[in-house]
């Protein structure tokens, strides 16, 4: 490797090698592998296709696309077909909205979306977000605060770039955490400052233990300036209450911390008559003007929820609460990269500007997201209730988000296996059911967990006529494992 870009002594380089995303890691990596094996005439292993639940990629696992949204993409992609000399073959093919979509969106995007775009994103689809944002929590929404990104995570490495000014500023993450976190902090050399969430109470957020977390890093030093929330959580799954998120709030204010709202999942939500989504722009404006001095940063995608798009990178972030300056430069750090994704941007606007009750796509666009959402519930609930009637095995429900994240209390042999290797638990574990089974999680230990206690994160997303298929798999690996290193 050239020693002009790499480097022992490179400050930048060192910060590159630090960074850790297990989502994307050691067993992901051995799966590619596999897969490849699976490619070669002759191969003998004991499975026939790789079924990666290690991340939350639902078209992967055979999730149908949204028809309307497909159909708009499709004729903004290809202008042509919006000609008038071409409508009457194309309205046997495309919904009349549909069409009547494509042509305001290409409009919109100056003619083409092979344009660069506004670096905030289309204006056209930032008003639309506003209205989203509006009509979902009753309080009105700047559309010039506002930024489409590409996907989530950007506008999240963003933010975390803004706040982190020195190697003493730290940013409180939940543990377990997405490894988005970790891995962004340790690009930008700040600290992560863990706060646990507690599993015995369904993964819940106790006051007392933020409180704890940010004095003691504050007494070796540590400048604390953000606290991240995952909710719903990933990857625990957790929806938290109202009263929960106040309490939050209030502490962010007491010590002044910018709240960063991770709210990708809320359209995921299985337990919505106990355990409904809040946003947290919608509580802290609730909690009236007193309150008026707290920042939040709010992040969501068109990845999760029932349209899963992840391969589009689309994403936005709305800014409450924080200083118009501080807008103004992440507006020109936006302008450096010139504008995001524009196709990843139009599904923007779709997700939160769907058809409404009256149009041709109505019917059919409410009966898909139905279908999907009616079958991650139940696949959830199979999956956990699978993961419960395994030896040493104990899965929390989940009440939103894509995945589960059971603790696995291994035998001792186990442990020692692992030991002897100088992995994790988790990583042995989840190694051996790659081999065995071709199916891919992420080992609990790349997301934080418990010291002492193991786990992995699974999601419920194969397709829902393997699953009898897909659990019997796991179970069967399961017992043996058990079997082979029972004490």
């Amino acid at each position: 490797m050239s020693p002009q870009l790499y480097t022992d002594s490179a400050d930048t380089s060192f910060k590159v090698r630090e960074v850790q995303y297990a989502v994307r890691g050691e067993i992901a990596i051995r799966a590619e592998e596999l897969k490849n094996e699976l490619d070669t005439k002759g191969s003998n292993l004991p499975f026939k296709e790789i079924v990666n639940i290690n991340i939350g990629n639902p078209q992967q696992l055979k999730q149908k696309p949204i028809t309307f949204f497909r159909q708009v993409a499709s004729l903004v992609e290809y202008p042509d077909l919006l000609l008038e000399e071409n409508q009457e073959k194309v309205k046997t093919l495309f919904a009349t909205d549909a069409i009547v979509r494509a042509k305001l969106l290409v409009d919109a995007c100056g003619g083409s979306v092979g344009a660069y775009s506004h670096s905030q994103g289309i204006p056209h689809i930032r008003k639309n977000v506003a209205k989203f944002i509006a009509e979902r929590d009753g309080f009105p929404a700047d559309a010039s605060k506002i930024f489409l990104t590409m996907g989530a995570s950007a506008g999240v490495q963003l933010a975390l770039r803004f706040i982190i000014e020195n190697s003493k500023v730290g940013i409180m993450i939940p543990i377990p955490q997405y490894p988005l976190y970790t891995a962004t902090l340790s690009l930008y050399e700040g600290q992560a400052v863990p706060y646990y969430l507690d599993e015995e109470k369904d993964w819940g957020m106790d006051i007392g233990e933020l409180k704890k977390s940010i004095d003691e890093a504050r007494q070796n030093g540590v400048d604390v300036r953000a606290l991240c929330i995952i909710n719903p959580g990933n990857p625990t799954g957790q929806c938290l209450a109202e009263q929960n998120m106040r309490e939050v709030i209030a502490f962010c204010q007491q010590e002044r911390v910018v709240l960063l709202a991770d709210e990708v999942y809320q359209e995921n939500i299985y337990m919505p008559s106990t355990r409904p989504f809040h946003s947290f722009k919608k509580v802290l404006k609730s909690m009236g003007p007193s309150y008026d001095d707290v920042e939040l940063i709010s992040f969501h995608s068109i990845s999760k929820g029932m349209i899963g798009e992840c391969g589009r990178r689309g994403g936005y972030f709305e800014c409450e609460g924080i200083e118009q300056e501080v807008i103004d430069e992440m507006y020109k750090i936006s302008s450096v990269s010139l504008c995001p994704n524009v196709q990843g941007q139009i599904m923007v606007d779709l997700m939160v500007n769907p058809p409404k009750r009256g149009d041709e796509s109505y019917e059919s666009y409410q009966k898909e997201i139905d279908d999907i959402y009616q079958s991650l519930k139940r696949r959830s609930s199979r999956l956990c209730d699978a993961f419960n009637e395994l030896e040493g095995v104990t899965c929390n429900k989940a009440e939103g988000a894509l995945y589960l994240f059971p603790k696995v209390r291994l035998p001792a042999g186990a442990i020692k296996a692992a030991q002897d290797v100088g992995k994790n638990p988790d990583d042995l574990y989840s190694l051996a059911m790659l081999n065995e089974t071709g199916v891919c999680v992420v080992p609990g230990s790349g997301f934080g967990q418990e010291e002492g206690t193991t786990h992995f994160r699974a999601t419920f997303l194969p397709p829902e006529h393997l699953f009898s298929e897909f659990i019997e798999l796991l179970k069967r690996f399961h017992q043996g494992f058990m079997d082979k290193y029972r004490d």
